[in-house]
């Protein structure tokens, strides 16, 4: 199974597509989302990516506000309500054909995850794929629109059952049979103890349930390790949230990655690809030297004259195994047979050498 996001293949078989989250990181401003875009581009991301939403359009003012016991989880921290907050998040829609030419510019993928209708239609003639947060994985219409596009669509499953995330897998792929699947855990207060509920053997779960997908994690912790655990899982898209500082105020500075640390988990996930490698068993072009020094063959245990008959006790087994020379897995074949020449003390054994 494999996908294409523009000219880029996406699968098993290729190299793992790094999305940098951008999200809320341009703190409203158009020349800072533009940097961004180049800062990623020069850590190694493949894809620099925004969010469209519109606040009356995906929060309630009124819900959270009555909410009981106020803000909760990452919003806890936030100095102002979570309207004003998405409010100031948002990025225009007059932004998007800007931030599409600066990606071209950069030569980095241009993507959007749009939490409307309304934005659905409007950026998508500049989308290459879709990407949908894991708070949307039960509005059903919503998948089902941004799947009728015919693009790839990439689905975050943070905060999600099973169950959900099959019901969204289903609706997404009676339309459109091209999707990635994310692991992914939603928990944005960049605390160490995440790391206990990152859960990458769900991945193992996806592959089995649904072998026709391409899995990826969607991740918000600051080490490699959740990124290299997933490759090694098979998961070929990694989503990660982008700053240029973390200590910039604003709501997803805290748990983004910046340019340093985006380029160190780039440079070991592609040590990891090369070390992945094949399925098949084989001795390796660089091991062809060390299998002579380190294994064994079979040689003589004493000074051995022409028609001997050997015996176990004749035959020692030793290192190197000379090339051409009888394995030790071959013993049993040896004792019983007669020597045709004389051979000194650690002689390797060759078949050429040995007769009935």
């Amino acid at each position: 199974m494999e996908i294409k996001i523009n000219n880029r293949l996406i699968g098993l078989d290729h190299p793992t597509y790094f999305i940098a989250d951008i999200a809320a990181n341009h703190d409203g401003d158009l020349e800072r989302a533009k940097l961004l875009i180049h800062l990623a581009k020069e850590a190694g991301a493949n894809a620099a990516k925004f969010q469209n939403f519109q606040a009356p359009k995906i929060v309630s003012d009124y819900g959270f506000k009555a909410m009981s016991g106020g803000q909760v989880s990452h919003q806890a921290t936030w100095k102002k309500s979570v309207f004003q907050v998405y409010s100031e998040a948002s990025i225009p829609l007059t932004w998007t054909t800007t931030l599409v030419e600066e990606c071209h510019e950069a030569g980095i993928d241009y993507f959007t995850s749009p939490y409307d209708f309304e934005s659905i239609e409007a950026v998508d003639p500049y989308l290459p794929a879709y990407k949908i947060g894991s708070g949307e994985i039960d509005w059903i219409e919503s998948l089902e629109l941004m799947a009728s596009k015919g693009k790839p669509v990439l689905l975050a499953t943070g905060a999600s059952t099973l169950g959900e995330v099959q019901q969204a897998v289903h609706a997404i792929l009676k339309i459109n049979k091209q999707l990635v699947l994310m692991q992914c855990n939603t928990n944005y207060t960049a605390s160490p103890e995440n790391y206990d509920y990152i859960n990458l053997n769900v991945l193992k779960t996806y592959a089995t349930l649904f072998p026709d997908v391409i899995l990826g994690l969607s991740d918000h912790t600051h080490g490699n390790a959740t990124v290299l655990g997933a490759v090694a899982l098979g998961a070929r898209v990694i989503e990660r949230h982008f700053t240029d500082n973390n200590n910039r105020e604003g709501p997803d500075h805290k748990f983004a990655m910046n340019p340093e640390s985006w380029a160190h988990m780039v440079a070991e996930t592609r040590l990891l690809e090369r070390a992945l490698g094949s399925t098949d068993k084989f001795i390796t072009g660089n091991e062809l030297d060390t299998q002579i020094v380190q294994r064994r063959c079979l040689r003589a245990a004493r000074d051995i004259k022409a028609g001997e008959v050997f015996t176990r006790e004749m035959i020692a087994v030793l290192r190197p195994a000379t090339p051409g020379a009888i394995k030790p897995d071959h013993i049993q074949n040896v004792v019983g047979a007669k020597a045709l020449t004389d051979m000194p003390l650690g002689k390797e054994l060759r078949w050429t050498d040995l007769g009935e």
